[in-house]
Order: C-alpha cells, then sequence, then structure tokens
C-alpha cells in the first residue's frame, strides 16, 4: 500500500503485476482500478495456479525477463521480486520501454541484505559441511534508492525513490528464522539435502537467536524497503 499511493494514476486502462506470486499485490490492484485490464505474470506455474483465485485479474506464466506485451502498459508494478533478478539494473530500460506515455512504473525490493539475517545464512551456507549443496544458490541483491533513481531519471521519467525500515515485532518460538525461512532463506534452505538441513537449521536458529534477543513486548526485527515510483 505505501508503494501504490504514490502512484497518480487515476483510470488506467492496463495495469500488470509482474512477478505477481500468489496475488496479494494483483488484489490490490484490482481494488484500486476496478476499470482496468489487470494482468498478473509470474513465472512459477504453481503460483499462478494459486493466484487464479483472485477475481478481476488474469494470469499469465511468464518470465519477466522475456515478456513483451503486446502494447504499452499504463501501469507497471513489481513487489518484491527484482531482487531475485542477476543484474536486474540493467533490465530496467526494458521494463520502462513497456510502459506508456504518462504511464507509471513503481516497484519494492527488500533493502536489508546487509542486516545479520542475511550475512549469517550466507556466511554458513559457506561452511565447508554446506557449501557442496547451497554453492550457486541464488541470492537477492538490491541497491540503494538513489541508484535507482538516477538510472530511471536517465531514460527520462520523473523518479519519487525512498526507503523505510520496518520493525516488526515477532513472537513465537525462533521467530525471525521463521520469518527468513519463508523468504531470503528458502532457497538455501531448500538446496539442502534432508539429511544435512536439520544440522544447518539448528545452528542457523542459534545464531539468530543471539543476533535478534527478545525484548519485553516480543523479537523486533528491522526491515528495510526500497520504493521506486516513476511516471513516463
Amino acid at each position: 500500500m505505501d508503494l501504490l499511493a504514490r502512484v497518480g494514476a487515476a483510470a488506467p486502462r492496463s495495469v500488470v503485476d509482474l512477478g505477481c506470486g500468489a496475488g496479494n499485490l494483483t488484489a490490490l490492484l484490482t481494488t484500486r482500478w476496478p476499470g482496468a485490464d489487470v494482468l498478473g505474470l509470474d513465472s512459477s506455474p504453481e503460483m499462478i495456479t494459486r493466484a487464479r483465485g483472485v477475481g478481476g485479474a488474469r494470469f499469465e506464466v511468464a518470465d519477466l525477463r522475456d515478456w513483451r506485451p503486446a502494447e504499452p502498459v499504463n501501469v507497471l508494478v513489481s513487489n518484491a521480486t527484482l531482487q531475485w533478478v542477476p543484474g536486474h539494473l540493467d533490465l530496467l530500460p526494458a521494463l520502462v520501454s513497456h510502459v506508456a506515455d504518462d504511464g507509471w512504473f513503481a516497484f519494492q525490493v527488500p533493502g536489508n541484505h546487509g542486516e545479520p539475517s542475511h550475512v549469517l545464512l550466507h556466511e554458513l551456507a559457506a561452511d565447508p559441511r554446506f557449501a557442496p549443496y547451497t554453492e550457486g544458490v541464488a541470492r537477492p541483491h538490491s541497491h540503494d534508492p538513489a541508484v535507482y533513481a538516477d538510472a530511471l531519471r536517465d531514460l527520462g521519467l520523473s523518479v519519487d525513490a525512498w526507503e523505510t525500515t520496518y520493525l516488526h515485532l515477532l513472537t513465537g518460538e525462533d521467530p525471525v528464522f521463521t520469518w527468513v525461512s519463508g523468504t531470503g532463506a528458502r532457497p538455501t534452505l531448500q538446496a539442502l539435502p534432508d539429511d544435512v538441513r536439520p544440522e544447518f537449521v539448528a545452528e542457523y536458529q542459534a545464531l539468530l537467536r543471539d543476533a535478534y534477543p527478545p525484548g519485553p513486548h516480543g523479537t523486533t526485527l528491522p526491515f528495510r524497503r526500497v520504493f521506486v515510483a516513476a511516471h513516463r
């Protein structure tokens, strides 16, 4: 919602959600612009199957690196996807070329890859016990807001770029592990064999408990996000 609030499109004809996943953001897009043709794209057939339960939108399996719309779109949105695309800064010119005149290109990427949750993960994954299985596993990467702003201004867009650090209050047993295991740590965990994963998980959980000790109300996880809303 923080991202969509900065998109000034009043009544776009076409809206595309790149990397729509299960369609959570796509559902918000249909509510924000009920008269638009809303299309959700994801490279995972499983995610597209789940997303098709969202009403008011179409869904297709597609890789955003290769996708070409039949005609320029009025609003192009991507939420927490570009960080998984290696060299995605070089992809921006192609994505901008898909945006119609007076259209909008908006995206959000996590900016917390230097935090203990990620640093400890990669250090442990490089341990000789685990490295044979985790070598080459995808790692998310993003840039500071100013880098995205400069790149898009070079392409002739007006850019609003900012960052926000959210303080998530987590509860339960090993709450930070529970959080990251469903996001940034998932590819690493999936790469480990079933007989090796428990040892890795136990050590990673212990490291996270030390890095994020609980407070009186729960465990605070700072989570930095980078936002960009650009107008063509």
